[in-house]
């Protein structure tokens, strides 16, 4: 497993308003966590589309792996201009990972024209990986349950992988960081 991908929930279907909300910092731990046990496993490269929401932020978390782990990132989303209609601060941060990825290249070298753009990126993303980690609520997969749907179907007829962070490893770190901060506050 050399090649992984990385999807979830947009930040609205998380019911996040903006950047500063804490439990973005939760997630990206969870993330972190989950990446390095793959890395000491072996994984060479984690490559997305960048979504707002899981995606960027597993971008970011690459990024910051990338000072003690060698790990690469690849972005590719699937039309040029794809963060476009974004938020500005989503706008910002995908620019931002675009500079700081290892590669970088839209899949159609053109803007939005129709919803095949997004089929082929799901199918081109399972082609290219071995497996996905996945941050989403499987009982309200949202976006990513398109994406989702196609990789179980890959996991059915070959020896695609599909590793999930849930809700209750996300309970989980919260449970650990409050008993942690609690344990050193004094």
């Amino acid at each position: 497993m050399k090649v992984i991908t990385v999807t979830g929930n947009k930040p609205t279907e998380l019911n996040i308003q903006n950047e500063n909300d804490s439990r973005i910092s939760f997630i990206k731990i969870a993330l972190k966590q989950r990446l390095i046990s793959l890395i000491d496993e072996g994984l060479e490269w984690v490559i997305m589309s960048g979504q707002m929401g899981i995606e960027l932020w597993a971008a970011q978390v690459v990024v910051e792996l990338k000072e003690d782990y060698s790990i690469k990132l690849g972005i590719f989303p699937p039309f040029v201009e794809y963060e476009s209609r974004w938020p500005e601060v989503y706008q910002e941060a995908f620019l931002q990972i675009m500079e700081q990825a290892d590669f970088y290249q839209p899949l159609y070298n053109e803007p939005y024209k129709a919803p095949y753009q997004f089929i082929n990126k799901d199918f081109w993303l399972i082609d290219k990986t071995d497996g996905c980690l996945a941050l989403v609520d499987e009982e309200y997969p949202g976006s990513a349950g398109y994406i989702l749907e196609k990789m179980k179907k890959a996991v059915e007829f070959s020896n695609y992988s599909i590793w999930y962070i849930t809700p209750n490893d996300l309970e989980d770190i919260v449970r650990d960081q409050h008993e942690y901060n609690e344990s050193h506050s004094d």
